[in-house]
């Protein structure tokens, strides 16, 4: 139940070739402070629950729990969450044997484009694609939680 993740920037939009699924998602936070992220989302026709603690010193890896739950169930929490509900498009590229995820964000969050990649040990390496850029694991503006709060137009 520990997520170990690290974040990117993304340079160009060359990962759309190489997608083989994207899904939009919506999401909100019922709580958004650091020690204690409850997510609500809807993923295509699916909708989640998740928990998530305060990150390691590295921003790589943290406490995660998720269920699924019904759909329209999640639609009613939504309703529920803390302004600034994020809305964005997930891609799925895989290099390796790796699945990177990109999320082009949309409202607030317009013009961010960033992606993760899930690991099995924060030393595990992985094949970089040429349009991933800057690293920004460490960087709690990029976590979904800060970005529902302070939207990427606002830096």
């Amino acid at each position: 139940m520990v997520e170990i993740e690290r974040k990117f920037l993304v340079t160009s939009d060359s990962f759309k070739e190489e997608s083989f699924a994207q899904n939009r998602i919506k999401q909100g936070y019922l709580s958004s402070i650091p020690e204690r992220t409850v997510r609500v989302r809807v993923k295509g026709n699916k909708g989640f629950l998740t928990i998530k603690g305060l990150s390691s010193e590295s921003g790589m890896s943290r406490f995660e729990w998720e269920k699924e739950i019904p759909v329209d169930e999640a639609d009613k929490l939504l309703l529920l969450c803390e302004s600034g509900v994020i809305d964005k498009t997930r891609f799925e590229v895989k290099t390796g044997s790796h699945i990177i995820e990109i999320d082009e964000f949309y409202g607030e969050n317009e013009g961010l484009i960033m992606a993760e990649i899930e690991l099995k040990s924060e030393t595990e390496s992985f094949e970089k694609p040429i349009w991933l850029g800057q690293e920004v694991t460490n960087d709690k503006r990029y976590y979904n939680a800060y970005l529902s709060n302070n939207p990427f137009k606002n830096w």
